[in-house]
């Protein structure tokens, strides 16, 4: 039997992992002396009251390799083999850290690089779990991993620099002025990295921006896993988003209800803060 094991950065909580099939290994995070797995005794929903509440900025913690090579025992001990799908290794060393403990389990288990985060991860996991139903051999799921996580797109409006200032990612005086103006910077998974790629005045001027940006890549594969995703307590600002991007899912989604929606969790959540909005998919 082959099975998936992904990490926690790709916003899967335990819970939900259970349901879709696969396994969950949690990181771990911080507020101040108190810790936490990620998505396993602290909910994403209850990541984001800590943060919006706590003076305490969270740290997030890389799975060592420890972690890696018990779970691995674990879920080897049967003769299965494990695919694990990690945070890309431009973001964390946790990747790295699999690699090394996957070289004692030769041949059963495969370390994958998703180069990707949040959601961008989770479609990759979506993707070889279809993958598995449809009877490929691991070496093959490995190999369509490898090849079609090139083709994964994350772009994602941001509502407030102060979360990139605390984590000390930009100056404040950059906030500050980001912040008077209602600048919302647009992000994107390049190369495996976070990186800024537009700005816009205004709420709906960013939505609009953020839909050109989709288009610029090629469009939404509407035959893979896709996902929207937004940050915080409410879905208000992601309700805006589907409002001002309904020609993206014209002819394509029957109801927009239907579009799969998930929170983001701590470790994209602790540097973007609440109220912030994107897609994953993978490019025509």
């Amino acid at each position: 039997m082959v099975k998936i094991l992904i990490d926690s950065a790709s916003d899967i909580e335990q819970e939900e992992a259970q349901k879709m099939g696969l396994s969950m290994i949690p990181m771990e995070i911080g507020f101040g002396d108190e810790t936490f797995w990620d998505g396993v005794d602290l909910s994403h929903v209850q990541f984001f009251e800590k943060l919006i509440e706590s003076d305490t900025f969270p740290k997030t913690s890389q799975i060592n390799e420890y972690r890696w090579n018990e779970i691995f025992e674990n879920m080897t001990k049967d003769g299965d083999q494990v695919i694990a799908i990690t945070i890309s290794s431009k973001l964390s060393g946790t990747y790295a850290c699999a690699k090394r403990a996957a070289k004692r389990f030769a041949g059963q288990v495969f370390a994958v690089d998703s180069l990707n985060a949040t959601a961008g991860e989770r479609i990759l996991g979506e993707y070889a779990l279809r993958l598995l139903k449809a009877g490929k051999s691991v070496e093959t799921v490995v190999e369509e991993l490898e090849e079609k996580k090139k083709k994964i797109q994350v772009l994602a409006v941001i509502d407030t620099l102060k979360y990139l200032r605390k984590g000390g990612r930009i100056s404040g005086v950059v906030a500050l002025a980001g912040e008077m103006l209602s600048v919302k910077p647009v992000i994107s998974v390049v190369g495996g990295e976070v990186k800024l790629i537009g700005k816009a005045i205004g709420s709906k001027r960013s939505n609009n921006l953020l839909m050109q940006l989709v288009e610029k890549c090629g469009g939404i594969d509407f035959s893979m896993p896709y996902a929207l995703i937004y940050s915080g307590l409410s879905d208000e600002y992601l309700k805006k988003y589907l409002h001002d991007s309904a020609a993206l899912w014209k002819n394509h989604v029957d109801n927009p209800d239907e579009i799969p929606t998930h929170l983001i969790g701590s470790t994209i959540g602790t540097h973007i803060g609440p109220n912030a909005v994107g897609v994953a998919f993978f490019s025509n």
